[in-house]
C-alpha cells in the first residue's frame, strides 16, 4: 500500500469495522495480538482519553524487550493524547540480565523487525481513531536504531525520535527519510559516540532533512531509563530529553495534523 496516502472513504469504513472488533484495553494499556497483512504482531496498546481522532506513536523497546518501563512510556504518551503502540519484537520474551538481552537482540533479524514495525504503522493507520497523516515513532537504545530505520522504510512516518540509537550510514536510506528527526544522546556514550552522532547529523542536513540533535554532557548510554542497571540514569538529562520529545511530537504530529475548520486556507 501507499503508506503516505490518505485512506479512501471505503477503506476507512472497512478499517472502522475491523478496529471496532479489535481487543483494546480499557482505562489503561494492555497487550493485544493482531494480524496486519501476512504479519502477526503482538504489542502493548495505550489509548488516550477523549473521543475523536488522535496522532499515534510507535514505541520501540530497548534491548530488554517490552517490559514495564517501555509500557510506562507508552502510557505516558497516551496521557499526552497519543495512541501509543509498542510492538513486541521479541515475541513474548523479556530479558532481565544483560546476557539475555544481548542474546535476544543478536537473534533479531533486522528485516524481520522492520516487517513487524511496518505492520504496526499500517495497523495504526487502519484505526478509525488515528489520523493517518500523524504517525510518529520513538525508540531507545536498540529501539533508537529501529526508530530511524522505520522512518527510512516508511515515508508516511512524520516524526522520528531516537534516544542513543545506532545512526544510519547509507546515503540512499537517509535520502528516503521523510520524517523530521529528533535525537537525544550522551556525551559519554561509546555507541553511538558523539563523533558518530555529529557525522549522522551532518549527513541528514546534507540530504535536506529536518534534524534536531542534542548531546548531553556527563551522560552515557541509557541515561533516560531510571532502571539503568549500570547506574547511568541522569535525571536532569532524562527530563530535558522527554520535554524535547513532547514538544517535538506536539509540533510535528498534533499541530500539523489538526483538521482545519471548513472554509479556512491556513
Amino acid at each position: 500500500m501507499n503508506r503516505s496516502a490518505p485512506i479512501p472513504a471505503f477503506a476507512a469504513f472497512a478499517a472502522l469495522a475491523v478496529a471496532l472488533l479489535l481487543p483494546v484495553p480499557t482505562n489503561a494499556g494492555g497487550m493485544i495480538t493482531l494480524t496486519q497483512g501476512s504479519t502477526k504482531v503482538t504489542g502493548y496498546l495505550a489509548l488516550p482519553a477523549g473521543e475523536g481522532t488522535h496522532a499515534a506513536v510507535i514505541v520501540i523497546q530497548e534491548w530488554w524487550g517490552v517490559n514495564a518501563w517501555v509500557k510506562e512510556q507508552a502510557d505516558n504518551l497516551a496521557r499526552e493524547g497519543y495512541i501509543a503502540f509498542a510492538p513486541d519484537l521479541y515475541k513474548g520474551r523479556v530479558a532481565t540480565t544483560a546476557e539475555d538481552a544481548h542474546q535476544y537482540m543478536s537473534g533479531l533479524a533486522e528485516d524481520e523487525a522492520i516487517q513487524i514495525l511496518l505492520a504496526s504503522t499500517d495497523f495504526l493507520r487502519s484505526r478509525y481513531d488515528v489520523r493517518p497523516n500523524a504517525i510518529g515513532v520513538i525508540g531507545w537504545c536498540m529501539g533508537g536504531k529501529y526508530s530511524i530505520r522505520l522512518a527510512a522504510a516508511d515515508p508516511g512516518v512524520r516524526a522520528a525520535v531516537m534516544y542513543y540509537g545506532a545512526p544510519i550510514t547509507d546515503a540512499a536510506a537517509i535520502k528516503r527519510i521523510q520524517a523530521a528527526v529528533l535525537g537525544n544522546f550522551g556525551a559519554e556514550d561509546k555507541g553511538p559516540t558523539p563523533a558518530q552522532v555529529n557525522a549522522f547529523r551532518a549527513a541528514l542536513q546534507k540530504a535536506g532533512k529536518r534534524v534536531d540533535f542534542k548531546i548531553y554532557p556527563k551522560a552515557g548510554h541509557q541515561f533516560a531509563n531510571v532502571n539503568n542497571p549500570w547506574g547511568g540514569y541522569r535525571e536532569e538529562a532524562a527530563k530535558d530529553a522527554w520535554a524535547r520529545t513532547l514538544a517535538f511530537f506536539q509540533k510535528e504530529l498534533k499541530r500539523a495534523s489538526i483538521p482545519k475548520p471548513s472554509g479556512t486556507t491556513k
